[in-house]
């Protein structure tokens, strides 16, 4: 996974065991030891905020994106359209989502999603 959690850092600066973390945001220690362990599939942001206003942290201080150094480039991106709201003010466009649909000359979707 790519989203790294980085709650067992911040535990241990500031000194605190997960079971009082569990005691202060009211978050149960089987859900927090998932977080903790990047078993955790999503989490919301009123438990992120709770979290944060516990630890006295940022998010970031919590979650950080490392690219896949295993995954590979799609070989042919021209093809992929990029919706016009995901250019940035600064006229750069973000990389293309795997699960955008694509178009093939008829004009039917195809999702580009790998099984």
């Amino acid at each position: 996974m790519s989203i790294i959690v980085n709650l067992d850092v911040m535990l241990a600066r500031r000194k605190m065991r997960l079971t009082e973390l569990s005691d202060h945001v009211g978050i149960t220690m089987a859900n927090l030891s998932n977080l903790k362990t990047g078993k955790a599939r999503a989490i919301r942001f009123t438990t992120l905020e709770a979290i944060c206003a516990a630890l006295d942290c940022q998010p970031g201080d919590l979650i950080e994106f490392r690219p896949n150094e295993d995954s590979a480039a799609p070989e042919d991106t021209a093809d992929r359209a990029t919706r016009p709201s995901d250019v940035s003010a600064t006229g750069a466009t973000p990389s293309v989502d795997s699960d955008w649909p694509t178009h093939d000359v008829a004009g039917a979707h195809h999702s580009s999603a790998r099984p």
